[in-house]
């Protein structure tokens, strides 16, 4: 009962705790809290979301995930991986920040919770096996760079155009680098610096959450943000107007457009589930009314992606007037006897109430004070099989993290992690959390690491965390207006370079060249394909289990023979002489299967060929550990030619799951008794006894050997 009771509620291992446990627990929960606001904030934003959603997904999904996870110092939460994948995957069918963006963000986390609760409860943890190491690599590497250097756009104040390619959106960063805002940059090289710093003069202490203060109460003192909201008619640039107005309408138009195309795809579902003929028929035509509005929704967002960066780059200056009001001017244009307030102004946004120009930079602004109400998230059923992918891929990608992240931890308490467990942990985690605004959370290395180094020792310390959360919800939200969203920046921008490995790559090119290219194949498709990412790490999936089944396809064989030590090895490997000349012993290290009994063929007949008087040929499967029913008909049909040219097919060394099948299929008898025999060594004996040295033979020397296929 107690094991049942247990597996149920995996968080009754924390009892009974100590007073000493306890307070442990309370430290690491705390000290692992000033980790966690700044960072929450900074992958919302990474996200495409309101930083208020990071805290979101910083309360329940924490909790949940410490309660019915197996590692006792993972905590769970935001991640900068799967926080860009998110906002790659959704920005497609919305715009970043948008309410509907909010809601397919929520979605997407409850589509990656079931997936990782029903992998759990299936307990096909081991499918993670799909992910090779250097696929892992390549994918993490391209993943960091693509995520690190898109929060380039905020350290330098300038817009970052979204498109359907990221590299053709971060050259258009680059071109405006002349467009820096040095009050921005300064402050994100100061929160830089300041992390640096106390990360080597005192590691003890949380230097994100040190920087994250001293640039909020610098900002809020020298007056950062600088915001003013105009009407248009205060606007007495004529040129600066109508580009402002063309953006404005086809920002609407585009809006227009979603939500037109929103809707056409919501009829079309229900039409194509109403089970009806013709209201399939309807379905499709109305789908087919989907694509050009796709294409004019890309179309119109390119468009105003260049009017944006237009925008950006012209300057005006405000000129007081008499009744407190602000005219803006260009700088050429100021009428003559007026003066600016010497601060150049920016465009930013329009609104109902006017248009909004900055002469400072971006803050985190106005926080939503409270807690997240509990609501059903609103699925999108008609986008379900397009976020499918990317939903399976972030599901996979947060479980290697977790899993990875717990088995290190791990090695130094010696606690046992169950990777379906966790995988149960991590699905309740997103699903409850999405109930409550969270986005797609994972295992977060950099917390999970400052927790066991402080010292937690139960899931106790993960809850604490989330309570700190909870109260800076309730009381702190309004001190965090004036916090530069370039400081948020840097710490992104940190914590995922730090992702970042070469030697991997370098280890695996040493060893398995092939594994090395499919790394950077990986590597490099994630980088084209971004913000798409997901399709870089599938692509990399497809390539290793094309390479592991043209592997399995052509498993290592070779004709042996005796090395100097007496030991077997390839007869072309090492130019060695043939062990008999009545006689060819091949090596076959792989299982007789559907993929590769044609090559099994294929060995066979080339050794006959190759040595056309040997009698028999003998065939090690010691690395034989499966055959099945068309491996078994292969070794017959086999059997047979070789019987009918008078030479005898020999196993040694044969499994015993192998050796079943050979005697229930009446193999043994096809072959004859005398043709089966318990190792190598018996066999080569008891065939050189049978055809002692000196008889007829004619068999060619192994070095003129050039027809047995290429042995690996």
């Amino acid at each position: 009962m107690r094991s049942i009771l247990r597996a149920v509620f995996p968080f009754l291992r924390w009892f009974p705790m100590s007073r000493n446990s306890v307070r442990a627990d309370l430290t690491a929960g705390i000290t692992v809290a000033l980790v966690l606001v700044p960072q929450s904030m900074a992958y919302a934003q990474l996200a495409g979301l309101p930083v208020v959603y990071g805290l979101y997904a910083s309360f329940i999904p924490v909790i949940v995930a410490s309660m019915w996870g197996s590692s006792s110092q993972l905590h769970t939460g935001p991640v900068a991986m799967l926080s860009l994948m998110s906002a790659a995957a959704l920005i497609a069918f919305a715009t970043p920040g948008s309410p509907r963006f909010i809601e397919l963000s929520i979605m997407l986390a409850l589509m990656v919770g079931v997936l990782r609760l029903g992998l759990g409860v299936l307990r096909l943890g081991a499918v993670v096996n799909l992910l090779s190491s250097p696929v892992i690599v390549g994918f993490t590497n391209a993943a960091a760079l693509i995520i690190g250097l898109s929060q380039l756009s905020k350290l330098i104040d300038v817009p970052f155009p979204r498109s359907d390619l990221y590299l053709a959106d971060l050259w258009g960063v680059l071109q405006q680098i002349t467009e820096v805002h040095w009050l921005t940059l300064f402050f994100a090289l100061g929160a830089w610096v300041l992390i640096v710093v106390m990360r080597r003069i005192a590691p003890a202490l949380p230097g994100v959450l040190a920087a994250v203060v001293v640039a909020t109460l610098v900002s809020w003192a020298v007056g950062y943000e600088q915001k003013v909201t105009v009407p248009a008619s205060q606007v007495r640039d004529t040129a600066a107007l109508e580009a402002i107005d063309a953006y404005t309408k086809v920002e609407a138009r585009i809006a227009s457009l979603t939500e037109e195309m929103a809707a056409l795809n919501q009829r079309a579902e229900s039409l194509a589930n109403a089970g009806d003929p013709e209201a399939e028929a309807e379905a499709a035509r109305i789908r087919a009314q989907v694509a050009p509005l796709e294409y004019a929704i890309k179309s119109l967002k390119q468009e105003n992606n260049r009017q944006r960066i237009k925008l950006h780059a012209v300057r005006l200056e405000a000129v007081p007037a008499a009744d407190g009001t602000l005219a803006l001017y260009r700088s050429d244009s100021v009428p003559a006897g007026q003066q600016g307030d010497g601060r150049t102004w920016r465009f930013a946004k329009t609104g109902e109430d006017g248009i909004t120009f900055s002469a400072g930079g971006a803050v985190v602004g106005s926080i939503p004070q409270g807690l997240p109400s509990m609501s059903v998230p609103k699925v999108h059923w008609d986008l379900v099989l397009a976020l499918l992918p990317a939903a399976l891929v972030m599901a996979l990608i947060g479980f290697m993290e977790a899993t990875s992240i717990s088995k290190a931890i791990a090695t130094s308490t010696g606690e046992r992690v169950d990777s379906n467990k966790e995988l149960v942990g991590q699905g309740l985690a997103n699903i409850a959390g999405s109930f409550f605004g969270s986005f797609t959370v994972s295992g977060s290395f950099s917390r999970s690491a400052v927790a066991a180094r402080v010292g937690a020792k139960t899931g106790l310390f993960a809850i604490i965390s989330a309570i700190a959360v909870v109260l800076v919800l309730l009381f702190f939200t309004p001190y965090l207006y004036h916090l530069p969203q370039a400081v948020l920046a840097v710490i992104v921008m940190m914590a995922v370079f730090s992702l970042i490995r070469i030697p991997p790559l370098v280890h695996a090119w040493q060893i398995d060249r092939i594994g090395a290219y499919i790394g950077i194949a990986t590597f490099a498709s994630t980088l084209l394909m971004a913000p798409s990412i997901a399709n870089g790490i599938l692509i990399g999936i497809c390539l290793t289990i094309l390479h592991h089944l043209i592997q399995s396809m052509k498993p290592r064989a070779e004709v042996v023979a005796r090395k100097a030590d007496g030991t077997l090895g390839g007869m072309r490997t090492h130019a060695l002489p043939p062990v008999s000349r009545q006689f060819v012993p091949v090596r076959f290290d792989g299982s007789l299967n559907f993929v590769n009994v044609a090559y099994f063929e294929d060995v066979i007949l080339a050794a006959h060929s190759e040595f056309p008087m040997a009698r028999a040929i003998l065939v090690i499967g010691s690395g034989i550990n499966e055959i099945d029913a068309s491996g078994e008909e292969k070794v017959r049909e086999v059997a047979k030619h070789l019987r009918e040219a008078g030479v005898m097919l020999a196993f040694s060394g044969l499994k015993h799951q192998v050796m079943q099948v050979f005697k229930q299929s009446g193999l043994v008898d096809v072959l004859g008794p005398d043709a089966i025999f318990a190792s190598k060594e018996e066999a080569m004996r008891r065939l050189d006894e049978r055809w002692p040295v000196g008889s007829d033979d004619g068999i060619a020397p192994a070095a003129t050997s050039t027809h047995l296929p290429q042995i690996r």
